[in-house]
């Protein structure tokens, strides 16, 4: 029983050396008219980018058209720049909205992300063309490979006529400004990603408040990509309502925590003005925690967050998309 209890210093020597890279290296928010967004810059490209941004699975989950353009346009008029997006989403309606939102001036007032599943040259390019139609832009800001959660993903995107060389083509031609990747399964799989050497501009993960805990991107990937100043985008920070089910913080508390990581956005899930203006708040609020605070909580997560009960997505398959699933032979 003694052993398993962790002490306040020894938790300090533990995380010490995360704690003192998010010190040292944490994006200070700029300073934002009253009621905006404050934005942060995102990595080495010299793009400023709103701390929050609109997670477009959700937009997609809105079941009529107009409420979810709606709510889109709402976000940018209130300071949420950063959009996120991804080519499977709904079957390609969430990007459709979401091109139809930014009609009318909204494009030159968002920084625009996609995803795709293309792991190969040809596919990737296939999807870039679709997602370029759905989000009538002629340019997409952030193009991401989507849910590097499998072994052979790396291996495939790396290889003759594998995805990169589409994300190579795609700039060249001006269709994509910045390339990234995204996954939610094992930060082994990030490292593979990295250990390429390819200049990413940004990389997309989940960090949260149980993450340090478990499978944890903040202490294994992070530092790397402040080392190589490659722009951080935090996603699952609640884990659509898992990390609250832990009972052990609050919403502010989650939000703010990930924010005081040196992370550029936050990819939220908003599928509601509601939702979308309390997040807003927090945003607008937000200073950074204290280092004690933050081993505060991390004491405060750590029995509930050993297992990865509440951070499902590390493990369970039924997180992996559709896409995926088919192409690696997932049932």
């Amino acid at each position: 029983m003694k052993s398993q209890i962790i002490t306040r210093r020894r938790f300090l020597q533990n995380t010490a050396y995360g704690i003192c890279a998010v010190s040292l290296l944490s994006h200070s928010p700029s300073r934002a008219a009253e009621g905006t967004i404050p934005t942060r810059p995102l990595g080495a490209t010299g793009v400023q980018v709103s701390m929050l941004g609109l997670g477009g699975h959700h937009i997609g989950r809105i079941r009529e058209d107009e409420k979810s353009i709606a709510l889109i346009r709402k976000a940018i008029d209130r300071g949420v720049t950063f959009l996120d997006n991804a080519w499977e989403y709904h079957n390609g309606r969430s990007e459709n909205l979401m091109g139809r939102a930014l009609r009318d001036g909204y494009r030159s007032k968002a920084f625009l992300m996609t995803k795709h599943h293309g792991r190969n040259k040809k596919t990737a390019m296939q999807h870039l063309e679709d997602s370029l139609k759905r989000l009538q832009t002629n340019v997409i800001d952030l193009w991401q490979f989507h849910e590097i959660v499998y072994d052979a993903d790396p291996a495939m995107i790396f290889a003759p006529n594998g995805g990169i060389e589409a994300a190579e083509l795609a700039k060249k031609q001006g269709k994509v400004r910045f390339i990234g990747f995204t996954g939610h399964r094992d930060p082994l799989l990030h490292l593979k990603m990295l250990a390429y050497g390819y200049p990413w501009d940004a990389v997309q993960m989940p960090l949260n408040v149980l993450d340090a805990h478990y499978k944890s991107f903040e202490q294994h990937v992070v530092p790397i990509l402040v080392r190589r100043n490659i722009g951080i985008i935090a996603m699952k920070t609640l884990g659509s309502g898992y990390v609250l089910r832990a009972n052990v913080v609050t919403p502010e508390e989650g939000l703010n925590y990930v924010w005081s990581l040196p992370v550029s956005t936050i990819v939220s899930g908003m599928e509601s003005e509601e939702l979308l203006n309390a997040n807003i708040q927090i945003a607008q609020t937000h200073s950074s925690i204290s280092d004690n605070k933050k081993v505060e909580l991390l004491v405060k997560t750590r029995e509930v967050a050993l297992t990865g009960q509440f951070e499902p997505f590390k493990t369970a398959p039924n997180f992996d998309g559709p896409i995926g699933r088919a192409l690696h032979g997932v049932q």
